[in-house]
């Protein structure tokens, strides 16, 4: 269903019954779904987003304090207000939608981390 992508990614829902168990806290995944038992630690998302997000929305806030200057000239404190909350904002909310996202195609696709046979053996 492509309706039900942004249902399950962005208030951090598991990918097998949807509860919203994914997160511990602000940005680190459950070990494991507490309503189905889905283990999360056999998917691996890693911070592989965080360079991306960092980039783009570092380019983006760039841009805009750019302009802001240029338009309104405020003083620098101006932009420390407006910027820096804002960048922090963004990523925050950046990561946790595409570790969700991640997460979820991993899922769906049976993507989980290979696991060896001395793994399975180990005691």
């Amino acid at each position: 269903m492509p309706g039900s992508r942004g249902r399950t990614i962005l208030p951090g829902r598991c990918p097998r019954c949807a509860a919203p168990t994914l997160f511990h806290g602000l940005l680190r995944f459950a070990p494991s779904c507490s309503k189905c038992g889905l283990d999360f630690t056999a998917f691996n998302v890693g911070d592989g987003p965080a360079a991306f997000l960092t980039l783009i929305i570092g380019t983006l806030v760039t841009a805009l304090a750019i302009w802001v200057q240029l338009a309104a000239q405020p003083p620098f404190w101006v932009h420390i207000l407006l910027w820096v909350p804002l960048s922090f904002a963004a990523v925050i909310a950046g990561l946790r939608v595409s570790k969700a996202a991640l997460l979820k195609a991993e899922y769906r696709r049976n993507a989980g981390q290979i696991r060896s046979v001395e793994d399975d053996a180990a005691p």
